[in-house]
């Protein structure tokens, strides 16, 4: 693969091409779209069809992303999380294997084609009938399921585009057959009556992640119930008091001595004269209204835990839509909302309506209805949770699953053991329908294969009359994903190769959803594998939830989302995957601006601009770039630096501490390589070339750009690919390979040299004591200056004087005069780095009075900062609440405000003739 990178659109016939020269900035419009169809007619995300021998398998699967999504900032850094994962593993030698795909989104895809059938034909989906409907999702799907997709591509994913899968895929379609049938047949799945979420809009039950807890204001009515067989009322609490229709019991604490003595008693439910027990529950707040709560284990997930604990009989008030049944008594018929204001008109008129109060409370909104759920008991089909749990708890307590951070284990954990059976029905017709049969009886068989209607029923013998109507939660299917995509329930070649998988990442909210379903299906339904093998994923990564600048969570009601979308085409891909990654702490979530996309658009020019030095004077001989070669300590240095930096980031990734990775990077890029190396190598270079030393140094300069646009390739792909090109076009060399197949730096003939790197920071104290001084003084970054370094120690005088030169050179110094204990030269700033101590002469150009003034002032200024912060960090409520990464940051500027302070005094204190 090679790319022209002249300063205008690629010509598509002329590819070859390139100038003498790289552009001075890198523009990614007009790389980004090549390189990427370059990668995908290359096969390089496709593993081998033949396993390399010596080589293990890494296999990473897509959360897939519901056919009705389009990219959002949390696709945008999973993505990156894990496209970062399987290019370094694909260096390092594995083959791997990152499965994308889609998830058909029950509840949004049908509420999406709902809509759209009715704008466009005004009929709804019952007036269209089952069938037509159905047609009419999937030609929906056709047309628009693989948007998302495409979008991973633009951010630049390397999955094996052609192992995409879809969760109504004909072999997952059957996997998912497989797998109730299977469930059925050992009495793990079962059909009654429990509490569901219910979206009255939609007419169906609803998992707990498609529920957005809302603040809301709300009210709280205090309800009298008359007392049976005594004078007097028993006062309860309630946010929904259309729900007292269907009260069979009041809780109070046993310990609550006002109510003691009516434990045991009865009290009668207004409007519906229902005579209901007065119970004692440990559940009970005492403190929370009036210590006497109404329970409605018909419409309460709590209520109906107390009604299970009490045997209070559940009565249901609600249709499907929300209205009230004949259980509502005079309000049957009303919808929810006219009927609470009939009921509080009418306990007014009663005498029964103690007080009503304004309150803040949340309200559960369906994602897709934007209606209030209800929780209702209904009729539909579960899995028992229990059996499935235990080996899945096994799993992360013998070290076979490890979450990373690791205080997600807790989360999991806490799940597990407290487990609930799992409704799997949905009232929908997109989906995976229950593959259930009725007999003319109603008696009920499970089958992997359709039944015809009239074929005799496998156990009874009578016909078959219907199929069940409901469909499967869309989890039902997806729990399958690591195993079903490469061909389970058949013994496939891709099967035994690539499962189990190593590596998942995903967001915090389906760690219960998701995550653990499928660990669970992992050992259940993987019987034929040993129990080791049968976990689907070694490591779970619970990547960070990205927030606005001002740390409130995004999303669209808010208008406070950043399309990421939109940031690729302003900034490029590279700079988006570098900001999410660089502002990404371990365990800590993103406050993300767009102006911080800059940094990453900052970073790759650097490297651009780094690569265009080293280009312009690679040709000529030039060595191998090992420590044997090395003629110079900043040869020897920049080596050092590269193979600390090769271990560091391998271990790091190898740790998926990706932010670590990423920030070692940073440092040595920008700093080491750029700042210090390229300055300090700049001078060696002659017109016709000089020697051995050229051939020296320009081994170095290539050695190290290699290696180091390797290392940052699983980052920022884009750029790494175009420069990997290059680099070797102006070494006249054919690349064996796509950077992205490249292997993984070895580190071999450089090593740690920390003789060099002593020699290195001492080098830099000076010079960085020097420009803190331009600093305070405000003298011109580039003015030469004379300058005196005074340097107790006998063996740091020997190295500044061997190293005089490069401190003149880099610190633009017109002399340095080097001594042990010199005093301070009159009208001469200071500076303070390490053991050394610098004076420079200010000039007449100087005026020291003006310059007095202006550092009084910054004095001034800084004093108050330190402060200021010193208070800060002096209140415990800030230390122990505050995000910790702002704790730090406070810490270190306090620090920095202390040596500033202490620069300024001095320089202050020597300002004399």
């Amino acid at each position: 693969m090679t790319y022209s990178v002249c300063a205008h659109a690629p010509d598509p016939t002329n590819v070859m091409e390139l100038p003498k020269e790289l552009p001075s900035r890198y523009d990614p419009s007009l790389y980004e779209k090549e390189i990427y169809s370059e990668w995908m007619e290359s096969g390089d995300f496709t593993p081998p069809a033949e396993p390399t021998p010596g080589a293990e398998t890494f296999t990473v699967m897509i959360p897939p992303p519901n056919v009705t999504g389009v990219l959002h900032m949390g696709h945008a850094l999973d993505g990156t999380i894990q496209d970062i994962v399987v290019r370094h593993k694909r260096m390092q030698g594995y083959d791997t294997l990152w499965v994308p795909g889609t998830d058909h989104a029950g509840i949004a895809t049908q509420a999406v084609v709902e809509k759209k059938i009715y704008a466009e034909l005004g009929k709804t989906r019952d007036e269209l009938g089952r069938e037509a409907f159905l047609d009419e999702i999937w030609k929906w799907k056709d047309e628009n399921g693989a948007i998302i997709l495409e979008q991973f591509k633009a951010l630049g994913c390397s999955c094996d585009w052609t192992r995409t899968h879809f969760t109504m895929d004909e072999g997952l379609t059957r996997a998912v057959r497989v797998a109730f049938v299977r469930l059925w047949e050992k009495d793990l799945v079962y059909r009654g009556a429990r509490m569901v979420n219910w979206d009255c809009a939609l007419q169906t039950a609803i998992s707990d992640d498609e529920i957005e807890n809302v603040p809301a204001k709300g009210k709280m009515w205090y309800i009298r119930y008359p007392l049976v067989g005594s004078e007097g009322f028993v006062t309860v609490a309630t946010t929904r008091p259309e729900t007292l229709l269907g009260d069979t019991g009041v809780a109070v604490h046993p310990d609550d001595e006002r109510y003691q003595h009516l434990v045991g008693t009865t009290c009668r439910v207004p409007f519906v004269d229902r005579e209901i027990p007065i119970v004692a529950d440990d559940t009970v707040n005492p403190e929370l209204g009036t210590g006497a709560v109404k329970i409605t284990p018909g419409h309460d997930h709590n209520d109906y835990e107390r009604g299970e604990r009490h045997a209070l009989p559940i009565i249901n008030i609600l249709e499907k839509d929300g209205t009230l049944n004949e259980e509502g008594g005079p309000f049957a018929g009303k919808s929810r909302e006219l009927a609470r204001k009939e009921i509080e008109a009418a306990l007014e008129e009663l005498g029964l309506l103690d007080r009503v109060e304004d309150i803040k409370n949340t309200q559960p909104i369906s994602d897709r209805s934007k209606t209030v759920v209800e929780p209702l008991v209904s009729e539909q089909w579960f899995v028992k949770m229990e059996p499935l749990a235990q080996p899945a708890i096994a799993a992360v307590e013998t070290g076979k699953l490890n979450f990373k951070p690791e205080r997600w284990t807790k989360v999991y954990l806490d799940w597990l053991t407290n487990v609930r059976d799992w409704c799997i029905s949905r009232q929908l017709w997109w989906g995976h329908r229950i593959p259930v049969w009725y007999d003319e009886d109603g008696v009920p068989c499970a089958s992997v294969d359709d039944l015809e209607l009239g074929s005799p029923h496998p156990q009874t013998g009578k016909p078959i009359v219907r199929q069940d109507d409901d469909v499967l939660d869309t989890w039902a299917s997806s729990w399958l994903w690591p195993f079903a995509t490469l061909g389970w329930p058949d013994d496939t070649a891709d099967m035994r190769r690539f499962y189990p998988t190593q590596f998942l990442a995903t967001a915090r909210d389906i760690i219960y959803l998701w995550v653990a379903r499928m660990v669970m299906a992992g050992y259940e339904l993987l019987d034929h594998l040993p129990e080791a093998e049968r976990n689907p994923f070694t490591t779970c990564y619970i990547h960070a939830t990205v927030l606005d600048g001002k740390g409130k969570r995004m999303s669209k009601s808010a208008g406070n989302g950043i399309d990421p979308l939109e940031m690729v085409e302003q900034y490029g891909a590279d700079a988006v995957r570098f900001c999410l990654i660089s502002l990404t702490r371990e365990g800590q979530d993103v406050k993300l601006s767009e102006n911080r996309f800059e940094d990453g658009r900052r970073f790759t020019n650097k490297l651009w601009n780094a690569a265009r030095f080293v280009c312009s004077n690679l040709e000529g001989e030039r060595g191998a770039g090992t420590m044997a070669e090395a003629r110079t300590f900043e040869d020897r240095w920049i080596l050092s630096r590269l193979s600390a930096v090769i271990a560091e980031t391998t271990t790091a990734l190898n740790e998926y501490r990706f932010n670590d990775a990423l920030t070692g990077l940073y440092r040595f890029t920008w700093n080491d390589f750029c700042d210090w190396y390229l300055e300090l190598a700049k001078g060696r270079f002659t017109a016709g070339g000089d020697g051995a030393d050229g051939v020296v140094v320009r081994g170095v300069l290539a050695r190290v750009l290699t290696d180091l646009l390797k290392l940052l390739h699983p980052f920022i792909p884009f750029q790494t690919e175009v420069l990997w090109q290059v680099v070797h076009e102006t070494l006249g060399e054919e690349p064996s390979s796509a950077i992205l197949t490249s292997p993984w730096p070895h580190g071999v003939g450089i090593e740690v040299d920390a003789e060099a790197e002593a020699r290195m920071d001492l080098l830099q104290e000076l010079v960085r004591a020097v420009r803190n001084i331009r600093s305070v003084t405000m003298v011109g970054e580039k003015k030469p200056l004379v300058a005196m370094v005074n340097a107790p120690s006998e063996s740091d005088r020997a190295i500044l004087t061997e190293l005089e030169a490069a401190a003149r050179g880099i610190g633009f110094l017109e002399s340095l005069e080097i001594a042990e204990s010199s005093e301070r030269p009159p009208s001469s700033a200071v500076g303070v780095a390490g053991g050394l101590e610098v004076f420079v002469t200010l000039g007449p150009e100087v005026d020291l009075d003006k310059l007095k003034v202006a550092l009084d002032q910054r004095l001034a200024k800084t004093t108050k900062l330190m402060q200021g912060t010193e208070k800060k960090l002096g209140n415990a409520s800030f230390v122990e609440r505050a995000d910790p990464e702002i704790v730090e940051g406070e810490r270190a500027r306090l620090v920095e405000l202390g040596v500033e302070l202490e620069l300024l005094t001095r320089n202050l204190a020597g300002l004399s003739g």
